[in-house]
């Protein structure tokens, strides 16, 4: 019988996802993540790129530029929710997700009048999917939207995590295996100020 604790709770689900982030199909797991979180899916895909970024940060631009691609491609669903399918599909999703109606007419009002805003939410705590339906909702032109969505998602994983991880790789990793617990705490709390913060941004 080996002496050494296998890890559990948090820790157990971390040292799945670091050895999952090796496996063939973690490429196309993140795809799916990064796609669904742009349009319906509550929970961001950093918790899977970072890891994945952090067990290898040789790959660390790639795999964020291939997040950042996904999610583009999935902001394109959550457009076509806010565009075609709002009384539909859209209510019904954001009454899902706890978010009242009022905090997304807030958001169709701006990007109706300043659509350059998408950039500037995108890089937010503010939840991707509300900006991308509030986007297709404010009648944003469809090209433009496209535009918007390549600058703030390439801007948040490419250069913010793509550069942190690559240059403070090993440290972020020794300090996310020392206070695990703590980072995910605080990444549940971002997720939270994401929501409230609709009502604000």
């Amino acid at each position: 019988m080996s002496d050494v604790a296998k890890p559990r709770g948090l820790r157990a689900l971390y040292a799945w996802m670091l050895a999952k982030s090796q496996g063939r199909n973690a490429w196309w797991a993140l795809a799916a993540f990064a796609f669904a979180e742009a349009s319906f899916f509550p929970i961001p895909p950093d918790v899977m790129l970072l890891p994945m970024m952090l067990a290898d940060r040789r790959r660390a631009f790639r795999l964020a530029a291939w997040c950042a691609f996904w999610s583009v491609m999935g902001g394109m669903l959550g457009f076509a929710i806010g565009a075609l399918f709002w009384n539909t599909a859209g209510v019904w999703l954001i009454g899902v997700l706890h978010i009242p109606l009022e905090q997304v007419e807030n958001l169709r009002q701006r990007y109706s009048e300043s659509a350059y805003l998408i950039v500037a939410q995108g890089l937010t705590p503010v939840p991707y999917k509300i900006v991308t339906i509030a986007s297709g909702l404010a009648g944003v032109p469809f090209f433009l939207f496209m535009l918007y969505s390549a600058i703030t998602r390439s801007l948040r994983f490419i250069v913010l995590e793509g550069l942190l991880v690559h240059f403070f790789g090993a440290q972020a990793k020794e300090l996310l295996d020392k206070y695990l617990e703590v980072a995910m705490v605080a990444f549940l709390v971002l997720v939270v100020l994401g929501f409230v913060a609709l009502r604000y941004l």
